[in-house]
């Protein structure tokens, strides 16, 4: 995997935000990670792409080498700073493609900015309703009808978060790798030299209880769920907005791509057969072409 040289910029909040960038083609993608990742995860996509389009790839606060000066509560929040991003960069009429986590802050951002964004593509995305959270039972299964509120609940989940906070602390790779190997790689797994610097990525994540939180209570829509109110800010999105989603997902299944799809107007969905969360790592080439497709 070809290695992107870091970047800094000051955000007007006094955040700092560190990117990586590619090529010098007339179209650009904007290219937003998701959770427990990193710039570092979109690589493989950018030097399959750099000789045709500009390609940035920003560390969201508290990942990868960004600053982390000030919790956040939620998406939106991470969105602003994209979009204080964009503004420095001076990046005008791009696509903006988001993985899980950074589906919601694309989509954010292309409510906020539909002068600049002209395409949102959700890859594997976090639908618009969130991602639920609820307590568990004895047996550690999800008890539907008692959800978290809040992000102390959240950190002491003893499933989804807790393991993964002792897993950072301890500095337990071989805990997140059988995480990202049963839920994200099941189908395909990267080189060992790549794996270990998306290893190396993930450990720099200090916000793990605020994202957690953010997707809890993520709601663009003007339905309520258990977790929030909805913004009703998916009627501000102007621009075509894709869904590309693995059929093998584990994380996001296809049922709430089905479902997201139905919740905002006009959005199409691609679907992959032999890919799960991680269409990057399960066919890197076809993921290059449906992405070259789609900014014809």
């Amino acid at each position: 995997m070809k290695q992107y040289p870091v970047k800094t910029l000051t955000l007007k909040n006094g955040e700092t935000i560190d990117y990586r960038e590619a090529g010098k083609g007339e179209k650009t993608l904007l290219l937003i990670h998701g959770n427990m990742s990193s710039s570092v995860h979109w690589q493989p996509l950018m030097e399959a792409l750099e000789t045709e389009y500009r390609l940035v790839a920003p560390d969201m606060r508290g990942f990868g080498d960004s600053s982390y000066h000030k919790p956040f509560d939620s998406l939106r929040e991470l969105a602003e700073d994209m979009e204080d991003t964009v503004l420095h960069l001076g990046l005008r009429d791009f696509t903006a493609i988001g993985w899980s986590t950074g589906g919601g802050v694309v989509l954010e951002m292309a409510a906020d900015m539909p002068e600049r964004v002209n395409k949102a593509i959700l890859l594997d995305s976090v639908p618009p309703t969130g991602y639920p959270m609820f307590k568990k039972d004895e047996k550690g299964q999800p008890m539907l009808t008692q959800p978290l509120r809040t992000k102390e609940e959240i950190a002491a989940d003893p499933v989804q978060v807790a393991p993964v906070l002792a897993a950072y602390a301890s500095g337990n790779r071989d805990m997140l790798r059988a995480i990202w190997n049963a839920a994200i790689y099941n189908m395909n797994q990267p080189s060992p030299e790549d794996y270990e610097l998306y290893l190396d990525a993930i450990f720099k994540q200090r916000n793990l209880v605020d994202i957690d939180y953010s997707l809890m209570t993520f709601n663009m829509t003007d339905s309520a769920t258990l977790f929030s109110p909805g913004s009703g800010r998916l009627s501000k999105i102007e621009c075509p907005v894709v869904l590309l989603h693995g059929e093998k997902d584990l994380v996001v299944p296809l049922a709430w791509a089905r479902m997201a799809m139905g919740q905002i107007e006009g959005a199409r969905m691609i679907t992959f057969s032999d890919a799960g969360h991680s269409v990057l790592t399960d066919d890197l080439s076809l993921f290059a072409d449906t992405v070259r497709n789609e900014m014809s």
